[in-house]
């Protein structure tokens, strides 16, 4: 029996990354496969792996490697790399608003919830670095790991991949007093020095406004569109249409809009309850030129998930729309972004 590259490609593909729930081929780390008579020699990257992780997926690999016919020797070489040139994004989109406390965060962890529910491989980077909540709404405090010069994402119970800053402080409720050029550079360590490896979707939660961290991720990051999350109020207008001027200046489609806390329901009547005044979300989506893809009430059990950090165990006939209207605008077959 003649061995194959797709063969020894399906057998490495059992081997997970230590302290993750995905692959070496997941995340991108084979470089090249050589097979000459009986001996057999696996080329992989390093990035971000430290002097342990390299130990155990070498045993690991040969272990597995050794069990198929004809093959007495395994080689396992680390070619050096940086995990920017072996990541393999599909479409990176940005959540943003302008003006805080709309939800951005909320919305990010619903619409990764959303992809992740349909199959894709999904990651959030946390882009709000002095007001993270992307780690608690998952539930997530493990500290990366990862070697000298670049890291690994945290994976959550669902296996969605999250970077954010509150991850790497010595405790959560640290504070980070940082000027905005720190910011901006730490947000672009996130998209360069996190090995992502192969994504679907990555989600960046940005903070309000229309500063530093937007134009930087705008400016450094290929996005595929960005989703506006609005509220319900009559500064909505205003703040709407600052961020949907930035995204056209810097060349980034709005491809929806999101109106959260747009009512509260009320259980025993199903009355809605409009608390911060008459929806403005087709209104809004009509400024964007985008469609709006869902109306989010407030729900207290969506608040009581993202305290406990269960935001993945949500389910709703809400959600079930979102999720929909999220899949018909990211979902069609377009050309991949690479970070590469």
């Amino acid at each position: 029996m003649t061995i194959t590259e797709e063969d020894v490609e399906n057998i490495i593909d059992q081997v997970l990354l230590p302290d993750t729930k995905r692959s070496v081929m997941e995340m991108n780390l084979l470089r090249g496969i050589e097979i000459k008579d009986t001996n057999m020699k696996i080329s992989l990257s390093d990035a971000a792996l430290s002097d342990d992780a390299r130990d155990q997926l070498r045993n690991e690999i040969q272990d597995k490697l050794r069990g198929l016919d004809g093959i007495n020797i395994v080689g396992v070489d680390f070619e050096e790399s940086k995990p920017v040139d072996i990541n393999q994004i599909g479409k990176v989109i940005a959540i943003m608003s302008g003006k805080g406390g709309v939800g951005k965060s909320l919305v990010t962890g619903l619409l990764a919830l959303a992809m992740s529910r349909q199959g894709k491989t999904v990651g959030i980077l946390d882009a709000d670095i002095t007001g993270p909540s992307i780690p608690k709404m998952f539930g997530v405090n493990t500290r990366p790991g990862g070697a000298d010069t670049s890291i690994m994402p945290v994976v959550s119970k669902t296996g969605i991949e999250i970077m954010s800053m509150n991850l790497l402080l010595p405790s959560e409720d640290d504070a980070v007093i940082w000027r905005g050029p720190l910011i901006g550079k730490c947000i672009k360590q996130f998209w360069e020095d996190v090995l992502w490896g192969k994504l679907d979707y990555l989600m960046i939660d940005l903070p309000p406004g229309t500063a530093d961290v937007p134009l930087t991720v705008m400016q450094s990051i290929p996005l595929a569109g960005g989703i506006i999350v609005i509220t319900p109020q009559d500064l909505t207008a205003m703040v709407v249409r600052k961020a949907a001027n930035m995204a056209q200046q810097m060349n980034v489609p709005i491809l929806g809009v999101v109106e959260n806390m747009s009512y509260f329901l009320i259980p025993e009547s199903g009355k809605k309850v409009e608390i911060f005044g008459h929806s403005r979300g087709e209104e809004m989506a009509a400024t964007c030129n985008a469609p709006l893809l869902g109306q989010i009430p407030l729900d207290p059990e969506i608040a009581r998930l993202c305290d406990k950090g269960e935001i993945e165990i949500y389910e709703s006939k809400i959600f079930d729309e979102f999720r929909e209207a999220a899949m018909r605008i990211l979902l069609p077959d377009t050309a991949g972004i690479s970070t590469a």
